[in-house]
């Protein structure tokens, strides 16, 4: 099974007419950050896959729609319609949830068919207070509140997650020392107990060939997705 990860810029590779002839056989997409909505909209209804994102620190135009804080609120109904327009791209926002996807694999273990199993944050770590930052405690506390989804999924499916999908990269993993650019220290703690197949991230922009793309850190495959890169399970 083929996925098509991308993240941070418009790739000329996949904002084409021919994108479908280069990436038709991918199974899914997962947007990893940064990237406007009508990008990702474009490759939802060209690529017509099952599509998942993630916001970063960049393109936050809609973010709001998105946020708890908005669908917690009492709406107008302009603003009602103003989110219903905006949620209404085709693609499944995963920030701090989980989901049991429409794809179904063989579990490497049990030898069982089940869903494919993602989970999401979004954001990166708090550099200016702007919109989707966190600081290092409230992106533990996120996680932490994803727990009960994950324990679930571990009796129902015999696995908690097998891609993790972030904006920020893990702290020391392709990761970088500006403020802008550290990765989360709880990101480590998330793979060691959960141990997805895979984290596949953004947010790092590869300038450099000999910058890694791909590394196996704990029993994880943790994903640089900047521009474009396809993984498989």
């Amino acid at each position: 099974m083929k996925i098509l990860c991308v993240s941070d810029e418009i790739d000329p590779f996949i904002y084409t007419s021919s994108v479908k002839q280069s990436f038709g056989d991918v199974a899914a997409v997962l947007c990893a950050g940064d990237l406007p909505m009508d990008y990702i909209d474009f490759i939802v209804s060209t690529l017509n896959k099952p599509t998942y994102f993630v916001f970063g620190n960049h393109n936050l135009n809609e973010y709001k729609y998105y946020s708890s804080e908005f669908r917690s609120s009492a709406l107008s109904d302009q603003n009602s319609m103003e989110a219903q327009a905006s949620q209404s791209h085709g693609a499944i926002h995963l920030g701090f949830k989980c989901a049991a996807t429409e794809l179904i694999i063989e579990d490497p273990k049990t030898k069982k068919r089940r869903p494919l199993l993602i989970a999401g944050a979004d954001g990166s770590i708090d550099y200016n207070h702007g919109q989707c930052q966190f600081t290092e405690w409230q992106m533990s506390l996120k996680l932490a509140m994803m727990a009960p989804r994950l324990l679930w999924n571990k009796i129902r499916y015999g696995k908690a997650v097998d891609i993790f999908l972030t904006h920020a990269a893990p702290r020391r993993i392709h990761d970088k020392e500006d403020p802008c650019h550290k990765g989360f220290e709880c990101f480590h703690d998330f793979l060691k107990k959960y141990e997805p197949a895979y984290m596949v991230h953004g947010h790092i922009h590869l300038y450099n060939q000999n910058e890694e793309r791909e590394g196996l850190y704990y029993k994880t495959r943790v994903v640089n997705a900047y521009s474009h890169h396809v993984i498989e399970i």
